[in-house]
């Protein structure tokens, strides 16, 4: 299915139209939890995690068996003024690198069974300097957002959104920022390992950024300060909930992408859950801003989707639980 938007105005209109969990397989899937052969409550937040996951699939006993990572790379005009300790072409040579499976985020969609797909947005065109202009133009952003829509597996039951893209940190924060409020140094960290000189600069960077271009909307936003790479994660995002396929984010960067969804939809980023509470400084704040918990907490800063790739093992717990215990009666045991 292609993306069943042209403009903006028409992103945010079918934000407004999207479907919702399906209450009814909710309860089921709570009542079936109330008679599987444990105490209650005695699995704690996988247990949470099995109702949420049979809400969205519609389904009270249901199984996880084609989770899908999409991974999304992009360039950044940013770059030139030294926001980071990697030079661009590293965004396409780990490209490279994801296509012939030598990346962290091979391994780990491989260990949980999930297809991966990669997409290079224009890598030979970054987005402009932010600082002097929009880092994109509205049919950019559209087309990344569609880029996005479009990469998503109808047929997938899970998805993890990863990202590449040096300089995208500092995107990320600035997106935030607008999106969120506060200073740049609210939001502005290390990234993959600036020292402080260069954290002043990414600082710096972030709060030029955002004197041009706020006040802005959240779609406003990402086109402005944000980077293909993010639009594409916000529209695989949305397209998971068109799809009711549930989500489980990754990082920083992912995590300010899917805060435009939730700042332009109240409610926008139901179908998802934080997959881990990465090393990047100001997570912790953009998840406490979006209302989630991570299921993870393992010091993770490497992006490319692997923290929420990792925490597919965790959901597939929580769903093999629930849908393959033996309920009270089934077993012979007597009950509480």
């Amino acid at each position: 299915m292609q993306a069943p938007f042209q403009t903006l105005p028409e992103f945010r209109e079918l934000l407004l139209r999207m479907p919702q969990t399906d209450r009814q397989a909710a309860q089921a899937a709570t009542d079936r939890n109330g008679q599987l052969t444990k105490p209650p409550g005695a699995l704690g937040r996988l247990e949470d995690l099995a109702v949420w996951y049979a809400g969205w699939r519609g389904n009270p006993q249901p199984l996880i068996t084609a989770p899908q990572v999409v991974i999304f790379a992009g360039n950044h005009g940013i770059c030139a003024q030294g926001v980071s300790v990697f030079p661009p072409e590293v965004t396409v040579q780990m490209v490279a690198n994801f296509e012939h499976g030598g990346a962290a985020i091979n391994q780990l969609s491989k260990t949980f069974g999930a297809r991966m797909d990669v997409h290079a947005l224009s890598l030979d065109t970054p987005t402009a300097d932010f600082t002097q202009c929009p880092a994109m133009t509205e049919d950019e952003v559209i087309v990344a957002l569609q880029t996005g829509w479009n990469a998503v597996d109808s047929q997938s039951d899970l998805l993890v959104t990863g990202e590449m893209g040096i300089g995208n940190t500092t995107a990320a924060a600035a997106v935030a920022a607008a999106v969120l409020g506060g200073d740049a140094a609210d939001w502005t960290g290390r990234g993959t390992g600036v020292d402080d000189a260069g954290l002043a600069r990414k600082t710096d960077v972030v709060a030029r950024g955002l004197a041009l271009h706020r006040p802005v909307d959240a779609l406003q936003a990402l086109r402005c300060l944000g980077g293909r790479e993010l639009a594409a994660m916000a529209g695989a995002i949305a397209a998971a909930r068109h799809h009711r396929i549930p989500v489980i984010l990754d990082g920083f960067i992912c995590c300010a992408a899917a805060a435009v969804l939730e700042k332009t939809q109240t409610g926008a980023l139901d179908h998802t859950v934080a997959g881990h509470l990465s090393a990047e400084g100001a997570h912790q704040r953009l998840l406490d801003a979006l209302g989630k918990q991570p299921l993870l907490n393992l010091g993770l800063r490497l992006g490319e989707g692997s923290g929420a790739a990792l925490a597919i093992g965790v959901l597939k717990g929580a769903i093999a639980c629930h849908s393959g215990m033996a309920t009270f009666a089934e077993a012979g045991v007597s009950g509480a």
